[in-house]
């Protein structure tokens, strides 16, 4: 794969040094693929075993029920394959199988001759390619930001550097309502985020505590924040920096996890891998969108390698573990990728996933960057999805100093905050009605092009266009109060004479009220929930069921 993302180039010199201790031969990693998921302890009908309240709700939230890929892989089988001498990385649950590694032959047909393995395949060997790992992998460190003093009367923040990036997309809108991201859950799943943990433009996610975690995927264990990658940190920077008059992301009021999947140290299938383990991860811990400035096409084998055939959305392991991840409720937001100049000048994996927002770049003017890959996927899709400044972003360096660069990397995490912000707005809205109404309000949406997909987003647009749904058709229009402490009403829109049902489900997913109302051709009634005094304090779903479809809302009881 080529690692379309924005390393340092003084890391050059780690690869080196790396380069002289090749005598040393790694293990060799597989995949090994489960037949099935039999006799497991876990069950889909006791959720809270394997997915936080929060992933669960959001299951309940946007109708999605718990499936056999959400259950963890059966730990028997984990057991098994670990008595054969292996050692496994990870278990990845979306898939049904290990990533393991090994020197010995014999080991793998052992594990190959287990009655649960189906099958096996090289993700990863020991020898990375100096070739990948030179200056074409981590280009120079952008020039350093001139300050200026744009500025709006009306704005909440004070965008220093960031003002053109934000407002090219109508970002400041949302920030000016107060939709900030607040209650929103972003994963960065990246490379490393070196000095994340000191830089000033990151003190207020911690003195808030808004960092609610991190893991390596790549080394466990490892602290992510140092003798890693830059790049996580400055993509982290575009979403959360918040120095006023010098620097301010897209979502500054965001919780976040930052997951690392990405070693750059070599160029092999196993990090798409990480990648799907770091995304249930994501799931697994209740986050509502996924940035990941993360791009494969070719590998240091090059036996590994894709083609351009292979970027029709549902082939690659990248691509596939991306839709899973959509089909649980998240938005996942990618880089287009960074080779429009190359001889590969098509997006990458996991970009070309058909439920991806795929993101890519343009100037300070909206006019095509050069470098960012074009589309469509292989299969014909409009990709890549969205544009957003990738030519110039502002940026937080490893000194803590504000730069700008360039790179998809950069588009990726602005269209990824303030797709958080906007949802925050619209809570009971699904993570494909939120990528739909972004996509609807860009400015090529009627003309999509290969370069810039629909083109450049307009949030408050997308916003007007939420909100107009949200009157206008039929389902919960509004709850109060909320938080509540023994009662609530709410409204709700029918478009048609129909009885609706009406449930509160709390977190486990069972039914705790449940009555049935009658609604005359279309009508809006308020409707008081009572008998709900006795019930635990908590986060709550309201759930309204039509003859055609149900919509959800949440609650939560002081």
């Amino acid at each position: 794969m080529i690692k379309y993302n924005l390393l340092l180039l003084g890391l050059l010199s780690g690869v080196l040094f790396a380069s002289t201790c090749f005598s040393q031969i790694a293990p060799e990693k597989y995949w090994i693929q489960f037949t099935d998921k039999n006799n497991s302890p876990y069950s889909i009908f006791a959720p809270q075993d394997f997915l936080s309240n929060r992933a669960i709700q959001r299951r309940i939230t946007q109708g999605i029920s718990v499936v056999e890929n959400d259950l963890p892989v059966n730990p028997d089988y984990v057991n098994s394959v670990i008595t054969t001498g292996a050692t496994v990385l990870h278990s990845v649950k979306w898939f049904n199988g290990v990533m393991i590694q090994t020197t010995d032959p014999s080991v793998l047909s052992a594990v190959m001759a287990l009655p649960f393995v189906s099958g096996s395949k090289k993700i990863g060997t020991p020898l990375p390619s100096l070739a990948n790992n030179a200056s074409n992998k981590f280009p120079a460190l952008g020039e350093k930001f001139l300050q200026t003093s744009h500025s709006v009367k009306n704005d909440v923040f004070q965008y220093g550097s960031a003002f053109e990036q934000i407002h090219m997309l109508n970002g400041q809108e949302l920030h000016n309502q107060g939709y900030q991201g607040q209650g929103m859950i972003i994963a960065v799943i990246d490379a490393g985020f070196n000095n994340a943990n000191i830089l000033n433009a990151f003190d207020s996610l911690w003195q808030n505590n808004r960092i609610l975690g991190t893991n390596d995927f790549v080394t466990p264990g490892q602290n992510i924040f140092d003798n890693t990658h830059n790049h996580g940190m400055n993509v982290l920077s575009i979403l959360a920096a918040n120095l006023p008059g010098e620097i301010v992301g897209s979502a500054p009021a965001s919780d976040y996890w930052l997951l690392r999947s990405e070693d750059g140290a070599s160029e092999y299938p196993v990090e798409e891998y990480n990648w799907i383990v770091a995304a249930a991860f994501a799931d697994s811990a209740g986050v509502d969108v996924i940035n990941t400035s993360l791009g494969y096409s070719t590998f240091d084998d090059s036996t590994m390698s894709y083609v351009y055939a292979n970027m029709d959305g549902n082939t690659t392991p990248s691509a596939r573990g991306v839709d899973i991840a959509s089909s649980k409720g998240m938005l996942v937001v990618v880089a287009a990728g960074n080779a429009g100049n190359n001889n590969w000048h098509f997006i990458t994996t996991p970009g070309d996933a058909d439920s991806a927002l795929t993101c890519a770049a343009v100037d300070i003017n909206g006019d095509y960057a050069s470098f960012s890959s074009v589309g469509p996927s292989s299969d014909g899709d409009v990709k890549p999805n969205v544009s957003a400044r990738g030519q110039g972003t502002a940026y937080i360096g490893s000194d803590g100093g504000v730069y700008n660069g360039n790179g998809t990397s950069f588009s990726s995490p602005l269209i990824s905050g303030l797709a958080a912000c906007l949802w925050q707005k619209f809570p009971a809205m699904t993570n494909m009605q939120i990528k739909s109404a972004i996509e609807q309000s860009s400015h090529l949406f009627s003309n999509p092009t290969y370069e810039l997909g629909y083109g450049i987003p307009n949030f408050a647009a997308a916003l007007n266009k939420l909100e107009f749904i949200a009157s206008n058709s039929e389902g919960i229009i509004k709850v109060f109060p909320n938080p509540f402490t023994n009662t609530f009403d709410f409204e709700f829109y029918s478009t048609d004479s129909q009885t609706v049902t009406i449930e509160i489900i709390n977190m486990l997913g069972f039914t705790v009220l449940k009555n049935r109302y009658n609604f005359d051709y279309t009508n809006c009634k308020r409707i008081q929930i009572n008998n709900i005094k006795n019930l635990a304090k908590g986060t709550y779903i309201l759930k309204a069921t039509t003859k055609n479809k149900s919509y959800f809302s949440r609650v939560v009881k002081e």
